[in-house]
């Protein structure tokens, strides 16, 4: 992958791409921790977030920001989905858009852009946010 996008293979490289692979949606301290604990390579913090800006860049990362929350980082690029994020525990997950016609690629009024990636963030409670709160107090 960091070939094909011509980027110099190195180890941080490699296991930071490897920890957003096996952890989406995580932020950098996250994905930091990944590097060090499950992959043992040593990592600095500023090279994380160096390495993160590469991958991003050269379209190997896709780094999401909701809002009120650090930004944070998926393997999963070169589709149009979305996000849903809980209110409450602020879990997220992917929400795949309409397949074929994309209506959210289609704005009621372009403003003369050429649109190719809309941004949609879904709001509400997981499913384990949504049963604690639905199970009244004492009971």
């Amino acid at each position: 992958m960091l070939r094909a996008a011509s980027l110099r293979v190195t180890g941080s490289r490699v296991a930071v791409l490897t920890a957003v692979h096996n952890h989406p949606h995580a932020d950098t301290e996250a994905i930091l921790g990944a590097v060090r604990e499950d992959l043992g390579v040593v990592v600095s913090v500023q090279a994380a977030y160096d390495v993160l800006r590469v991958l991003t860049d050269a379209g190997l990362v896709r780094r999401i920001q909701p809002m009120g929350s650090v930004a944070r980082y998926e393997a999963r690029v070169g589709d149009n989905h979305h996000h849903v994020v809980c209110r409450s525990c602020g879990a997220i997950a992917d929400v795949d858009c309409a397949v074929g016609y994309t209506p959210c690629l289609t704005a009621a009024d372009d403003a003369g852009y050429e649109i190719d990636e809309a941004e949609v963030i879904y709001w509400g409670l997981c499913s384990e946010c949504a049963a604690e709160t639905s199970v009244s107090p004492g009971g």
